[in-house]
């Protein structure tokens, strides 16, 4: 006999918020497995905060309806709460504190236990790697110590699901990367991990991706699949001088289409590249570019991204 399916750790379905007139989020739905990490990507202002606020009990939807660990958000918020760690890039530690007075502090705000604090601060000592800091003032740490200590504090009740809305914003690579290892420990350990964020590149150490802009999700996916499906065409990197004259003569050639700048190249879809790339590159050769090549690569999740929003916004001009 099968074992029956598992009911998902976080359930959004047709999920609103409108402001006045304007729509922040539009009829949002996702399903979030227990243990699974769920990237929420898009530029800012897209509506990432909002939904995030909206299950974490914050703030009322228009309509639509949220469970938590089976539990209705809009019926029991408080009961919500005590299963959510929550941290976001303005969490809220105490700069004038040590490390251990605010794992001490937050340990109380969250409900833990005389009995269970000590255990509970080691181990977000640990992992924050602070352990030898216990007693360093939150001023003097690096921004990314600050940002692991944080994730220590949103942990200390043991939550079945965290919510990370921008924990990396402002925060170095390197540090970023650390961080990133945290969440999979966490992951492994069973913790459902939803993160907000707009560089892309956090995206790929998630195990499935949202896609949002302007309130909707315009893909849902595996990073893979996403950067795969969401091109309708093959992708070439072309390099030329100068930059502006070359955009000018690829806006006049209609087999190079969603052209876009990334940095001093710019990237466009063809429908067969192998085939095309030399007809591309003699082209632009005769309209005045120097330097040029046409080389096909592998798309990345920006690529999709532009590619995706690109359609939306194209499908929304041809709707009204």
């Amino acid at each position: 006999m099968s074992a029956m399916p598992t009911a998902p750790a976080i359930e959004v379905q047709a999920l609103c918020k409108r402001f006045g007139d304007f729509d922040a989020v539009a009829n949002v739905s996702f399903a979030v497995a227990k243990g699974e990490i769920l990237g929420f990507l898009g530029p800012n202002g897209a509506g990432k905060s909002t939904v995030i606020r909206m299950l974490c009990g914050l703030l009322r939807p228009t309509s639509g309806h949220i469970t938590v660990d089976g539990i209705d958000v809009a019926h029991d918020p408080e009961a919500v709460r005590q299963h959510i760690g929550y941290m976001s890039q303005k969490f809220s530690l105490y700069n004038d504190l040590s490390v251990l007075e605010n794992l001490q502090f937050f340990g109380g705000v969250y409900g833990v236990g005389r009995q269970l604090i000590g255990e509970r601060i080691q181990g977000a000592l640990q992992l924050a790697g602070l352990t030898e800091h216990a007693n360093t003032t939150v001023q003097d740490l690096a921004g990314g110590w600050k940002q692991r200590l944080a994730l220590g504090c949103a942990i200390l009740h043991r939550p079945k699901v965290l919510v990370l809305d921008e924990p990396t914003s402002g925060v170095d690579p390197l540090s970023r990367r650390r961080f990133w290892d945290l969440i999979h420990d966490l992951s492994a350990d069973g913790v459902t991990v939803l993160v907000s964020t707009h560089h892309m590149d956090e995206a790929e150490y998630c195990n499935r991706v949202a896609l949002i802009n302007r309130g909707s999700i315009v893909a849902l996916d595996t990073p893979e699949n996403i950067r795969h499906r969401a091109l309708d065409g093959e992708l070439v990197q072309i390099c030329g001088t100068p930059l502006g004259q070359l955009l000018e003569a690829l806006a006049a050639y209609a087999p190079a289409r969603d052209v876009a700048v990334f940095g001093s190249v710019v990237h466009a879809l063809l429908t067969h590249a192998d085939e095309e790339s030399q007809p591309l590159a003699t082209y632009l050769t005769g309209h005045g570019i120097g330097e040029v090549s046409v080389a096909r690569i592998e798309p990345t999740l920006e690529d999709a991204f532009v590619r995706m929003i690109g359609m939306q916004a194209h499908n929304t001009g041809a709707a009204a």
